[in-house]
């Protein structure tokens, strides 16, 4: 019997403006250095319509495999909120949906919260560690 799917949670406090973490995001030269890249892979292709109803698609190529992470916003509420539905539809028709949180700390600094929802309980680890390392990437990114 499988378990019940789980919510992933993982936060970081980040030495940049909400608006700062908010537009990386959003901006598809920033976000190809954390979201959805690999230590071992190549961005190959960063498209993201930065609207409601708007998609992304990343690519990364892993060993010389095209890895494609596609996604739809939900909710787009600067520099507070964004929210979107993601999948990679060559391991899984599965859609989890991402929520994050971005709230000023300090002095020009900001906490950032990120929720995966309904993730599989049996890649909740694996979830916690990409989502994870993307946060630790996207510190980089917006430095």
């Amino acid at each position: 019997m499988s378990q019940p799917p789980v919510d992933v949670r993982v936060a970081l406090s980040i030495d940049a403006s909400p608006e700062q973490v908010f537009d990386a995001w959003l901006d598809p030269a920033r976000a190809r250095r954390f979201l959805f890249a690999t230590a071992a892979g190549e961005m190959v292709r960063a498209e993201i319509d930065p609207r409601v109803g708007g998609r992304f698609t990343m690519v990364d190529r892993r060993d010389g495999v095209d890895v494609e992470h596609t996604g739809t916003y939900v909710e787009l509420d600067r520099p507070r909120r964004l929210v979107f539905d993601f999948a990679v539809p060559a391991y899984s028709d599965h859609r989890t949906r991402v929520s994050v949180d971005v709230a000023p700390h300090g002095d020009g600094a900001s906490d950032v919260s990120l929720t995966a929802h309904d993730v599989p309980a049996e890649h909740a680890e694996r979830a916690r560690a990409g989502w994870g390392t993307m946060l630790d990437a996207l510190a980089a990114a917006v430095d």
